[in-house]
């Protein structure tokens, strides 16, 4: 008797929180270079998700080969992903780059196409990269985000997000990616005073190059931006991914990030 009512509380449980895994990661120079190995563990890292923001997939064609070699992974892993991949953003004055979505099929279905941000790509270096899913009838959206350095001040082009909410008041954004700022810069204060908060506080997301007293993280980087009247938080965290391997060195040929992730279901 007591096995079938937990059967029925974790099915009323899974049913009213009809949850969402959303994954981002930064897999640093995605594209040719990643051995089929590598793509194996990139697979088996984000396969328990529902859907993967890769930021810095290679402008080239060995970007888009390598985001359809690891939906071709994933797709042997037990379950049905498609995948969409952004043109080359408008950079000019420094790296260009290509975003990519990949989800599960059986999960969430994208609506219309995924696109570029144009209005502010003379603003924003490497223009953010939106999509919206549905999952069970309710809709989100994602926007895709690479910053530029620390060291270029990202700050200048994040101060463009306060807009968005206004440019699509009838979208439910989710901002993620690597901002290559922290949460508690003041450049988020007009997000938070619109509702959005970070899934993440005080964690650090980037490689050191070497671990120092157990330390192997950098800055706080990574991130994702919800707005709590609208999504319900059930968990987040991220992948120490780099735990799998011998040393850092070995791990950064992944990345030099780690991925973070957000459950979540739709208000």
């Amino acid at each position: 008797m007591k096995r079938i009512l937990l059967v029925l509380l974790l099915f009323f449980y899974t049913a009213f929180y009809s949850q969402t895994k959303l994954l981002s990661w930064n897999i640093e120079n995605f594209g040719q270079s990643k051995s089929q190995e590598e793509i194996t563990h990139i697979a088996q890292t984000v396969r328990e998700y529902d859907i993967v923001a890769v930021q810095e997939v290679v402008a080239g064609y060995g970007g888009a080969q390598a985001v359809a070699k690891l939906a071709d992974e994933l797709n042997r892993k037990g379950s049905k992903w498609d995948y969409v991949i952004s043109d080359p953003t408008s950079s000019s004055a420094y790296k260009t780059e290509r975003y990519a979505f990949i989800w599960k099929t059986a999960k969430l279905k994208i609506i219309g196409k995924a696109w570029l941000e144009k209005k502010y790509n003379l603003e924003i270096d490497r223009e953010p990269y939106l999509a919206t899913f549905q999952y069970q009838g309710k809709q989100f959206t994602v926007v895709n985000f690479h910053a530029i350095t620390q060291k270029m001040q990202p700050e200048t082009e994040i101060k463009y997000f306060k807009f968005f909410p206004g440019e699509y008041p009838t979208l439910n954004l989710i901002f993620a990616g690597d901002f290559n700022c922290p949460q508690s810069h003041n450049v988020f204060n007009p997000l938070r005073k619109m509702g959005y908060q970070p899934i993440l506080v005080g964690q650090k997301t980037s490689l050191k190059q070497k671990c120092k007293n157990d330390r192997c993280l950098a800055s706080e980087f990574d991130n994702m931006y919800y707005k709590t009247s609208k999504i319900k938080t059930i968990n987040s965290g991220f992948i120490p991914f780099y735990k799998n391997f011998n040393s850092l060195k070995e791990a950064r040929k992944i990345s030099d990030h780690i991925p973070i992730w957000f459950e979540f279901s739709l208000n």
